[in-house]
């Protein structure tokens, strides 16, 4: 693993309706087969993994991110046309959805328990 630091880190503005300034803090280049954990003040995790192929860009959705207090969900913009998966830490639903309302994003779906995910899995099966 190697950190490049930015200091000072690069501002830039975003936001679809309230523009405000995202701080891009410095770059962690991984190698095959390393991890690296983020933390909240809650104590929530969030784990992401370089393979040889790519990357995890997250635990698994129904066990250890479940686990970790954060939440996975398939959001789009509106506005673009442009879709994301979010990760929301238990107990913050109700920022989440001021975000949405303030951002033009719709909830597509949770993808954040079992249930959910084999629903998904069973519409979008060949």
């Amino acid at each position: 693993m190697k950190f490049l630091p930015k200091d000072p880190p690069r501002r830039f503005p975003v936001g679809n309706s309230v523009k405000f300034d995202m701080k891009d803090c410095g770059i962690l280049a991984l190698t095959p087969d390393e991890q690296i954990t983020l933390v909240t003040e809650k104590g929530a995790e969030y784990d992401v993994a370089r393979k040889d192929w790519g990357f995890y860009a997250t635990p698994s959705l129904n066990g250890r991110l479940e686990q970790f207090g954060l939440r996975a969900v398939l959001i789009k913009n509106r506005g673009t046309g442009r879709y994301f998966v979010l990760l929301v830490e238990g107990g913050h639903e109700p920022a989440f959805d001021a975000y949405c309302e303030q951002e033009n994003l719709a909830v597509i779906t949770w993808l954040d328990n079992t249930r959910a995910l084999d629903q998904l899995a069973e519409k979008v099966k060949p």
